[in-house]
């Protein structure tokens, strides 16, 4: 009789056996594929196969005949503690900003070569929810971390969410210098026609950690001091946080004015404030 093939793992076994190996280092040290087999009770070929791959894959290390929790999986949990500390000492901060401003703010990381929105404070006509993404380069919050990353090399220039979308290494390089230079971003209908945000950095002297933006219409939309202090301020302040803890004093943020209309201005000729 013909040999008939075994069912394929459905991604559910496959993850179930995954999270199998991952569970069975639950301590400090190292396991040998002895070990792992025993704790998973893995038949030993596969639990082989499936260690190498995830070594490859960064999950897992092998030293030797031993294997031990990888950096990836370092990078991953230090990111979790983080967000969620991130978006705890910022959600009261959020708040002032977005009743001083009227504008929806936005609190995002990178995960390049895309931003992800982990909280979103105001008006749903902005197509953003918190856990969407949206390419770094097309956005303010992405320019304002991509300055002070590596993960620039990672992005994809090709997608553009409009046609002001930078689509150039020469546009982007540019700009992500004079984010460096002023310590805040500007977007103009790069990913939402009609729109346009302002945002600062968060984290310490040369780094950015994640980024808080204020974004409206182009009618509503100042690119000068009138936006760009707070933002920056709450920035500072989120940061503060952070390191110090709930203990830290929120900057005092006054109302901003009724705005008019904006002139119509010149669609690159963006002055840093």
């Amino acid at each position: 009789m013909p040999q008939t093939s075994a069912p394929a793992e459905t991604p559910s076994a496959v993850i179930d056996r995954i999270a199998l190996v991952l569970d069975a280092f639950d301590g400090p040290g190292r396991l040998t594929l002895a070990q792992i087999v025993r704790r998973t009770g893995l038949p030993r070929s596969s639990a082989h196969r499936m260690l190498e791959r995830l070594v490859q894959l960064r999950w897992l290390r092998r030293n030797g005949r031993d294997y031990e929790l990888g950096m990836r999986l370092v990078e991953l949990g230090s990111l979790a503690v983080q967000q969620d500390r991130l978006v705890r000492a910022a959600a009261p901060l959020l708040g002032e900003l977005h009743r001083a401003t009227g504008l929806v703010v936005h609190l995002a990381v990178l995960d390049a070569p895309d931003v992800v929105y982990l909280e979103k404070i105001g008006d749903a006509v902005i197509p953003t929810r918190v856990g969407s993404r949206q390419p770094a380069h097309c956005t303010a919050v992405g320019k304002a971390i991509l300055a002070y990353s590596d993960q620039h090399t990672a992005v994809d220039l090709s997608t553009r969410k409009t046609k002001y979308s930078i689509a150039t290494s020469s546009q982007l390089a540019a700009e992500l210098a004079k984010v460096r230079a002023h310590g805040v971003a500007f977007e103009r209908e790069e990913s939402l026609a009609g729109f346009g945000c302002v945002a600062a950095p968060i984290g310490g002297p040369g780094e950015a950690v994640a980024a808080v933006s204020v974004c409206g219409r182009m009618n509503r939309m100042m690119f000068d001091q009138r936006l760009t202090a707070p933002v920056r301020m709450t920035a500072m302040a989120i940061w503060r946080n952070i390191e110090g803890g709930p203990q830290s004093v929120a900057p005092t943020l006054q109302p901003l004015r009724p705005l008019r209309p904006a002139r119509p201005e010149p669609r690159r000729a963006v002055q840093y404030a």
